[in-house]
């Protein structure tokens, strides 16, 4: 019987160890075949993770027999991510695992903005995108807008359009506001009589990815993107629950609050964001004006998304925000107006908008997709003596077919947008409606391994048509190329036609508060039709063994002819045209855990009307940005930035000066909670530092272009807790 028990034991203990399996590996730069010491490998089914030795060799033991996911990972590159069957073969074979840098744009990165669903480095078009990491850092920066957002990108540049109450726009390579189609998700939802206060109403915490396509986008989404393009893409529901709380503060006397809840189950998901977001009557100065307005404002977003089966999925979304913006003289906001002190800007706002998805996947090369969204904007602007009350009720609808092939990716569709203002007595002479059908097709054929070619075309019947010669019918075609030129450099070209219909909303419209604005003829108003071209130029790899870097320089040029202009309050075609030209440098730096930015936009834009030629007023020529970051994953985060603006031509012929912005961000992470301050505009860069705003008496004051800060030095801080993170 001893023998017996023995003989079993030694069987059993011999099963265990036949067992017990060694995964060996060696972890190298996939471009310059350097070992990476320090990597780590993950086995997340028996949570185990080990790190490379000094020679960059992985050493995993005791491994149980069958199928497992080991995920090797080093700072600064692309995780590698396969699976592993014990036994294997050759037990004692070092597997050699590369690993590629991931060093800014390039990363893999998938691009919804083209409706194909390509890889950004894959896509003929040039376009930028933000991933999540990125937007992580952003959205504790300002957690209540994506202001700063925007206006940190090289290229766009954020325009202030009222000195008192904050309202603002953005401007990409130097064309008007209006040349800028702002999209959420691939749909309009912050056009017209909304667009100005579209940037302070829109949070970084409910998205997950921003696209950025300069030059013009009409062919992709219709008229209005002669500028290009912003594409807002929401957060979607995982499998892993997600529910976060944001809370900050400032010391410009603001308050944010926020929260987002996401998960995924069988055939049934769900995201809610909700915010509240509060600032009290904020004046660095001694000008007796809000440098920013008192502010109160509530947004609420649910989804809900189905997966019916392996063919159709969708969603379907509510969007509601009110805002109470009050700003001006700082008796008035306390209730103490006199004879003197008069003025005021106060904005109530009231938006309604559903969104509704739909995907039909036919077969795993093709799909049809169909959207749509139907807003409602109501919006009171009230100044001294003068009440405009008017509603937006706008929608759009779009049903395509994509196909995705190994050499060649269809895309073809039709869409409607509708467009519908009206305004209360008296003002109810700028009341409008407007209808475009369009229908739309784009391929992109890859040739070869080194070229791929992107073409498109789209036409689009506008009512009522406009003048001459467009007559509502617009014809819009365009190409992009993209040339591989080695695994490191790579090259963009194209070009396409926009055009921009008649409109009352811009920039200057709402400078004038539409006091004074006269109603507008579509009729015997031509639109606005542009040409543009660019190309880039992109470099990626490694400077030795430990610096990665990524340069872009882009060039650009678009021609918009007979642009509208405001005359004695009325708009009409100028006599001429405006080119804007210019260059666009990134370089991105990667060493382990430091990051550095280093951006520079040049922009000359010109107007040639009535044979004479001009600067474009509020368009810096030069500007610079620089921002560095250091941070260990899932721990710490620490980042100073930099940006310098140039000197501006204003309005009123004289030239603003050029000036210089710093801050600092210091971010500590928990498993479930993180810390953050932020400091913006340490050297208290402000306008009002420089001479007054305006002119006139304090009753009546007439405004001056704002090109520089009013708000001075920021300090905000907060927690963001995180209930639900494993």
């Amino acid at each position: 019987m001893k023998f017996f028990f023995m003989l079993l034991f030694g069987v059993l203990l011999s099963q265990c160890t036949m067992a017990q399996n060694t995964f060996k590996a060696k972890v190298v730069n996939d471009q310059t075949k350097v070992t990476l010491k320090g990597a780590t490998a993950t086995i997340p089914g028996l949570k185990l993770t080990i790190s490379a030795d000094t020679a960059g060799l992985i050493n995993i033991t005791n491994i149980p027999n069958g199928r497992f996911q080991i995920e090797i990972a080093y700072v600064g590159f692309a995780t590698s991510t396969k699976v592993y069957s014990f036994p294997m073969r050759d037990a004692d074979k070092v597997i050699e695992v590369s690993l590629e840098p991931s060093t800014g744009e390039l990363a893999e990165v998938t691009i919804q903005t083209t409706r194909t669903n390509q890889n950004l480095k894959d896509v003929p078009t040039r376009i930028e995108a933000l991933p999540l990491e990125e937007l992580d850092e952003k959205s504790i920066m300002r957690p209540g807008d994506i202001k700063m957002l925007l206006g940190e990108a090289t290229g766009i540049h954020v325009q202030q359009t009222s000195p008192v109450s904050g309202t603002a726009s953005f401007r990409i390579q130097g064309l008007d506001s209006r040349y800028t189609q702002l999209l959420q998700d691939g749909m309009p939802l912050y056009t017209g009589f909304s667009g100005n206060l579209s940037l302070l109403q829109i949070s970084p915490l409910n998205l997950k990815q921003v696209e950025f396509i300069k030059g013009s986008a009409s062919t992709l989404y219709g008229g209005g993107a002669i500028a290009g393009l912003v594409n807002l893409i929401s957060k979607v529901p995982e499998k892993e629950p997600e529910l976060t709380f944001l809370l900050n503060g400032t010391s410009a006397r603001g308050a944010d609050a926020s929260v987002f809840y996401g998960q995924k189950w069988q055939h049934i998901g769900t995201t809610i964001f909700g915010s509240y977001n509060y600032n009290g009557v904020f004046n660095p100065s001694d000008n007796s004006f809000t440098a920013i307005p008192k502010t109160n404002r509530f947004s609420i977003n649910p989804k809900v998304f189905l997966y019916m089966d392996d063919h159709n999925l969708g969603w379907f979304g509510v969007n509601t925000t009110y805002e109470n913006r009050l700003g001006g003289d700082l008796k008035v906001i306390d209730g103490k107006a006199d004879d003197v002190h008069q003025y005021f800007e106060k904005n109530k706002t009231f938006r309604f908008s559903t969104q509704l998805s739909l995907t039909h996947k036919i077969d795993e090369e093709s799909r049809v997709n169909f959207k749509n969204t139907v807003g409602y904007f109501d919006r009171q602007l009230g100044q001294p003596g003068f009440d405009f009350k008017a509603r937006q009720l706008s929608s759009f609808s779009e049903l395509s077919y994509v196909r995705n092939g190994e050499k060649a990716s269809w895309v073809a569709g039709a869409n409607l947008v509708t467009d519908h203002f009206t305004a209360e007595p008296p003002q109810n002479n700028l009341n409008y409606n407007l209808t475009t059908i369009g229908a739309f097709a784009q391929n992109t054929y890859k040739a070869a391994s080194w070229f791929s070619l992107e073409t498109g075309l789209r036409l689009d019947d506008n009512t009522p048509v406009p003048h001459k010669p467009a007559s509502g019918l617009f014809f819009l075609p365009r190409i992009n190329a993209l040339f591989k030129l080695t695994d490191r450099l790579t090259s963009r070209i194209g070009g396409g036609l926009g055009y921009k219909m008649p409109s009352l909303f811009n920039d200057e419209s709402e400078r004038d508060g539409y006091q004074h604005i006269q109603p507008l003829n579509t009729g015997n108003t031509q639109a606005e039709q542009s040409y543009g071209l660019n190309g880039d130029l992109n470099y990626r790899g490694a400077l030795g063994d430990e610096i990665f870097v990524n340069i872009n320089q882009l060039v650009f040029y678009t021609k918009v002819d007979k642009p509208l202009i405001l005359q004695n309050n009325a708009f009409m075609n100028a006599a001429g045209h405006l080119i804007t030209k210019g260059a666009e440098t990134n370089i991105k730096l990667v060493m382990d855990e430091l990051v550095f930015y280093l951006g520079y936009t040049y922009t000359d834009t010109k107007r040639f009307f009535n044979g004479l030629t001009d600067i474009q007023p509020l368009t810096p020529k030069n500007q610079f940005s620089f921002d560095s970051t250091y941070e260990i994953e899932g721990r710490f985060r620490f980042g100073a930035e930099s940006f310098y603006t140039g000197r501006q031509l204003l309005s009123d012929g004289t030239t603003g000066r050029g000036y210089i912005t710093f801050g600092l961000l210091a971010q500590k992470m928990w498993k479930h909670l993180d810390v953050f301050i932020n400091a913006e505009n340490l050297t208290d860069q402000r306008q009002t530092r420089w001479g007054a705003i305006y002119s006139g008496s304090i009753t009546r004051p007439d405004f001056k272009d704002i090109y520089a800060p009013l708000d001075g030095v920021v300090v905000n801080a907060g927690i963001r807790i995180k209930l639900l993170n494993k």
